[in-house]
C-alpha cells in the first residue's frame, strides 16, 4: 500500500503521495526538473530491476534517472511486469511561483505499449481479457442457447487487432498459448481457477467485476463502432467473448489510453478455420522457438519477410495452419505465380522493402504520438504501394490483380505530407523545423527574423548609417539592453530626437527605437512562436491522417500478406522445394523429403538424406526402429513440418508431395520434467499421450518418439503397445500415426495389424565401427548401438568397455532363455485378438548384481568354512546387494 501523506511533508511529497494513492499498483516515473524520480517503496523497485542507484532523503528512498534516458529504462520496467505511470509537469516552472502542477499522461502496462523500445516489431503485443461462465451465470446463457466456458479477447493496440473467441477451457488454452498475450485480465478472486486451467502465464492484473458487465460491454463495442449491433462482427451470441472486450475497452479508459479511433472493428477467431497445435508441439517442433541455444525455429527459416507487419503476419500463419484446400491453394497459387515470374517477384520486393512499419505508424497517429520521421515514411510507403499495386496489376494471376484493386495509394494526403512536412524532418517536433516553406506564411516571416536575424541587423545598420549621415553607425546586442544603436560623440548632433537613449559609454552612446524594439519582441518570441505553429500545423496533418486509418490498415494487411507469400517463393526458388498438393484427401506421400531447419544447418559438402513417407487407409501406422543418432526423430518432424508448410500455402522440401487435410497434429517428441508442479520425466510423457488419445479425430496426424522409456522395460512396452493398437483399432477413423521406437519387440504387431507397416532406419557396420545411412527402410531393425553413440560421447573408455560386457550377458541371458523349458521363469503376454498360439515375448533380463553375487557365492566351499567366516561372507553379499 502507498505511505500515508504526512503532515510533516513538503508540497511536493504531498503532491506524490496523491498520485500514488490513485496508482499505487504502479511505478510512478515523477519528473522533477530534468530527471524522472521514484520514491519509497518504488525506488527500491527500480534500484534493483534498473541497476540505478538507490539514495535517500529524509529517511526516504529515492531513485531517479535523467529524462532522456526514459527510452532506455522504461522497458526494462515493463518486460519486468510492471505498470509504469509517467507523470509529467503540466506547466512551464518558469511560468509559476508555486508548485508546478503534475499529472499521469501515460500509464504504461506489459500489454499496452506504443513506444518502439518496448514493442518488437516480429511480434504483436496483445492485451487479453478472460470471462468465465462461472461469474457471468445467467448471461452466458443469451444467443443461441449454447453455453461456453470460457470467453477470450486480445487486442493489440499497437496496431488496432481486436479479436474474439470462446468455448471450452482447452481450447482457449490453445489460444492463449499461441497467440502470446502479454497480459492478461480478469476477475479479482478468480487468479486460482486461471492457474487450475491455464498453463501459459503472462503478467495478469486483476479487475472488479463491473469491468465484465454484459450490458456495458454492448454500450461500450457500439459506441466504439458506431453501429447498431455486433451482428456485423459475427460475435453477437459470443457473450463471454463481448464481455472481455468490453472489459479491455474500459481498461484502456482506466489507463488513459483514450485515442481508440484506429481500432475500427472485432473479429471472430473461427475455430474451424484453423488447425488444431497444442503447446507440446509447438515446442517439440520448434516452430516458432528453438529449444537449444543457437538452434533455428521453422519461423527462422521461413520467414524470409520484408516488412515487421509480414513478420507478424507470417508469426501467426505458422501457428494457425489453414485447414481449407481452397484457401490453402489460393496462397499456392501466388507463391507458383512468384516463382515463375522472378522479375516481378523482385520488383515486389524492392518496393515492400520501403514501407516500414505502416501498420503501426498509423496507430500512432490515432492516438497522436506519431513523430514527423514515422509521418515521412508513411508517406514513402504510401509511394511505394504505388508500385505494388501496378506491379500486380500487370499480373496475369486473378489473385494477384485483386490485391491491386484493394490496394488504396491515397493519393491526396501522401501529396499533403509531402507539401507540408520536410523530406527528411528531425525526430522530435519540439526541434523544430519540421514544417516545409510555403506553407505559412506568418512561419516564413518568424523563420526569416529568427534565422536570418544577422542579415536583418547588417541591412538596418546601412540604411540608418545612410539615412542620417553617420558611418561609424552599429547595430549590436548584449544581454543586459537587448538590441541597440551606437552613435559615436562626434556624430551626436545627428541622432534624431524619436531615437531613446538607453546607454552612455566612454566613447559613445547607445540608443533604440521604436522598430528596433518591436524586431527586438519579434526574434526573442519568433523560437517560440515558431514552435507553436510547426505543432499546429502538424497536428492539423495528423488529423486529416485519421480519416484514412482503416485504408491504411487494410493496405497493411495486404502487404504483409503478400511479403508472406513472397517469401514463401524466395526461400523455395533458394531451396529447392516444391509445390504441394493439398486436398480433402485422408493420404499424406512425401517424396524424397527432407527436414527444412535441418538442411539449412548443415555445414558446406554435407547433404542431406530423404527419404519417402506413406500415411494412408492402408499404411495408417509407420513402426519405425533403429539406432541411436540414426535420424528417427528428424524423420519424424520433417514429416510433421512438411505436413504444416503446406496448410499455411508454403512449398515444401522434397521432390513430391501429396497433403490430404489434417485438422490436428500431436506430438510426443523428447523427455523433459516438470519439477515445480511435480511432474517426472514419465508423468509429463504420459500426460501429453492421454492428451493426444482423448483428442484424436480422423485427420489427425500423431508422432510419438520412444514412449515409454520413463519407466520399467516391460512397463514402457505394455503401454507403447496398447496406445498403438487403440489408435489402429479404436480411434475414430483411421489417424495417422508414425512410432518411432527402441522396443523392437512391437515389430510383432505388424504381422496381427493389418494396417501397421514396419519400418527402420538403415546404418552400416564395418570394422566395428557404425555408419548412419539415415535411410529409411522397409522391416524392423533389432540393434540400438547404443553403446555406440556412449562411444561417440566421449565416455570413459573402461565404462564402454563395462558396458559391452554387461550387453553381451544380458544377450545370452536373453538367447538361452528363449530356449528354455516351459518352466523357465519367461514373462510372456498374450496379444488380444491374435491367432490362436500367438505369443509375444519379453525376456526376463539379468542383472549385473546378480551375476556378481553369483560369482562370489560360486567360489565358497560351505563344508570348509567356519560360521564366523560364513557371516562374514554374507554381509559382503549383504553389502554387494544395497541392503
Amino acid at each position: 500500500m502507498p505511505k500515508a501523506a504526512n503532515p510533516q511533508d513538503t508540497p511536493l511529497q504531498k503532491q506524490y503521495a496523491e498520485l500514488k494513492a490513485k496508482y499505487h499498483d504502479a511505478i510512478i516515473l515523477y519528473r522533477v526538473g530534468d530527471f524522472y524520480e521514484t520514491f519509497n517503496d518504488d525506488a527500491v523497485e527500480a534500484h534493483q530491476i534498473l541497476g540505478i542507484t538507490l539514495t535517500s532523503r529524509a529517511g526516504s528512498p529515492l531513485a531517479g534517472f535523467p529524462y532522456h534516458a526514459l527510452d532506455t529504462y522504461l522497458p526494462k520496467l515493463v518486460r519486468a511486469g510492471k505498470r509504469v505511470a509517467i507523470c509529467e509537469q503540466l506547466e512551464d516552472p518558469k511560468l509559476t511561483k508555486k508548485l508546478v502542477k503534475r499529472g499521469v499522461t501515460e500509464l504504461i502496462t506489459p500489454g499496452l505499449s506504443m513506444g518502439d523500445n518496448v514493442l518488437n516489431a516480429r511480434e504483436n503485443n496483445f492485451l487479453a481479457a478472460i470471462s468465465f461462465a462461472t461469474i457471468q451465470g445467467d448471461a452466458s446463457r443469451r444467443g443461441t442457447g449454447k453455453v461456453a466456458e470460457v470467453g477470450l479477447s486480445l487486442l493489440d493496440i499497437s496496431t488496432g487487432e481486436f479479436l474474439a473467441a470462446e468455448g471450452s477451457y482447452d481450447y482457449i488454452d490453445k489460444l492463449i498459448a499461441n497467440y502470446a498475450p502479454k497480459e492478461m485480465l480478469f476477475v479479482k478472486g478468480m487468479k486460482q481457477v486461471y492457474q487450475q486451467h491455464f498453463t501459459t502465464t503472462p503478467y495478469t492484473y486483476e479487475l472488479d467485476d463491473y469491468y465484465f458487465s454484459y450490458e456495458n460491454a454492448v454500450r461500450g463495442l457500439l459506441d466504439l463502432f458506431h453501429t447498431q449491433n455486433l451482428k456485423g462482427f459475427g460475435i453477437q451470441d459470443m457473450t463471454l467473448s463481448i464481455c472481455s472486450a468490453g472489459a479491455i475497452l474500459r481498461y484502456l479508459d482506466a489507463t488513459q489510453h483514450h485515442n481508440v479511433g484506429h481500432i475500427t472493428s472485432i473479429r471472430r477467431i473461427d475455430n474451424q478455420s484453423y488447425m488444431r497445435l497444442d503447446k507440446f508441439t509447438v515446442r517439440s517442433l520448434e516452430l516458432v522457438n528453438p529449444m537449444h541455444e543457437g538452434g533455428r525455429s521453422l519461423l527462422d527459416v521461413i520467414g524470409d519477410t520484408t516488412t515487421p507487419m509480414g513478420c507478424r503476419l507470417m508469426h501467426r500463419w505458422v501457428l494457425f495452419p489453414l485447414i481449407q484446400p481452397e484457401r490453402i491453394n489460393q496462397r499456392l497459387d501466388i507463391v507458383q505465380y512468384l516463382t515463375e515470374n522472378v522479375e516481378l517477384a523482385d520488383h515486389i520486393g524492392d518496393a515492400l522493402n520501403r514501407l516500414g512499419d505502416m501498420e503501426r505508424i498509423i496507430g500512432k497517429v490515432a492516438v497522436g504520438r506519431a513523430t514527423p520521421r514515422e509521418v515521412v515514411q508513411l508517406r514513402v510507403a504510401l509511394e511505394a504501394l504505388r508500385e505494388v499495386q501496378a506491379a500486380c496489376r500487370e499480373a496475369s494471376l486473378p489473385q494477384l490483380q485483386e490485391i491491386s484493386d484493394q490496394i488504396n495509394t491515397c493519393d491526396k494526403i501522401a501529396q499533403r505530407i509531402g507539401r507540408e512536412i520536410v523530406p527528411e524532418p528531425p525526430v522530435s517536433l519540439v526541434k523544430g523545423n519540421v514544417i516545409s516553406e510555403g506553407v505559412n506564411a506568418e512561419l516564413d516571416e518568424l523563420r526569416r527574423i529568427a534565422y536570418s536575424g544577422k542579415d536583418y541587423l547588417v541591412e538596418l545598420q546601412q540604411r540608418l548609417a545612410a539615412e542620417y549621415d553617420i558611418p561609424s553607425l552599429k547595430v549590436a546586442y548584449n544581454n543586459v539592453f537587448g538590441y541597440y544603436i551606437e552613435v559615436r560623440h562626434a556624430h551626436g548632433d545627428k541622432v534624431p530626437e524619436h531615437w531613446i537613449r538607453k546607454q552612455t559609454t566612454v566613447g559613445a552612446e547607445r540608443y533604440i527605437t521604436q522598430e528596433l524594439k518591436e524586431y527586438e519582441e519579434k526574434i526573442l518570441s519568433a523560437e517560440e512562436r515558431i514552435l507553436a505553429l510547426e505543432n499546429q500545423i502538424y497536428q492539423s496533418l495528423l488529423a486529416g491522417l485519421e480519416e484514412y486509418i482503416p485504408i491504411i490498415q487494410l493496405d497493411a494487411q495486404l502487404m504483409a500478406r503478400l511479403d508472406c507469400l513472397l517469401s514463401f517463393s524466395r526461400i523455395a526458388s533458394a531451396y529447392h522445394y516444391v509445390r504441394p498438393v493439398v486436398d480433402d484427401s485422408y493420404d499424406i506421400d512425401i517424396r524424397q523429403g527432407r527436414h527444412p531447419v535441418i538442411e539449412r544447418q548443415m555445414s558446406a559438402g554435407e547433404y542431406y538424406v530423404p527419404n519417402d513417407v506413406l500415411l494412408n487407409d492402408d499404411q495408417q501406422i509407420m513402426m519405425i526402429t533403429g539406432p541411436n543418432m540414426a535420424g528417427k526423430s528428424a524423420l519424424l518432424r520433417q514429416t510433421a513440418l512438411i505436413t504444416l508448410m503446406a496448410h499455411i500455402g508454403c512449398f515444401v522440401p522434397a521432390d513430391a508431395a501429396h497433403i490430404g487435410i489434417v485438422d490436428k497434429i500431436f506430438t510426443r517428441v523428447g523427455a523433459s520434467d516438470n519439477i515445480s508442479l511435480g511432474e517426472s520425466t514419465f508423468m509429463v510423457e504420459m500426460t501429453e499421450a492421454a492428451n493426444i488419445l482423448n483428442n484424436l479425430s480422423p485427420r489427425s496426424l500423431v508422432l510419438f518418439d520412444e514412449l515409454g522409456r520413463g519407466t520399467s522395460t516391460y512397463d514402457g512396452i505394455s503401454i507403447a503397445w496398447s496406445i498403438v493398437e487403440y489408435v489402429h483399432e479404436k480411434a475414430e477413423g483411421r489417424p495417422k500415426m508414425l512410432f518411432a521406437t527402441h522396443y523392437h519387440e512391437l515389430n510383432e504387431m505388424e504381422h496381427s495389424f493389418p494396417r501397421i507397416h514396419n519400418f527402420n532406419v538403415s546404418v552400416r557396420e564395418a570394422d566395428g565401427k557404425v555408419l548412419f545411412l539415415r535411410k529409411l527402410m522397409p522391416g524392423g531393425s533389432e540393434h540400438s548401438f547404443g553403446i555406440h553413440v556412449a562411444r561417440l560421447a566421449g565416455m570413459k573408455p573402461e565404462v564402454v568397455r563395462r558396458a559391452d560386457e554387461v550387453l553381451h550377458s544380458l544377450e545370452s541371458a536373453s538367447a538361452s532363455a528363449g530356449s528354455m523349458s516351459a518352466n523357465a521363469p519367461v514373462q510372456q503376454i498374450q496379444k488380444p485378438n491374435a491367432p490362436a498360439g500367438y505369443q509375444f515375448q519379453i525376456f526376463q533380463l539379468d542383472d549385473p548384481v546378480l551375476s556378481q553375487i553369483r560369482d562370489e557365492i560360486k567360489g565358497l566351499d560351505p563344508n570348509n568354512m567356519t560360521p564366523l567366516e560364513a557371516l562374514t561372507k554374507l554381509a559382503e553379499i549383504k553389502k554387494i546387494c544395497g541392503i
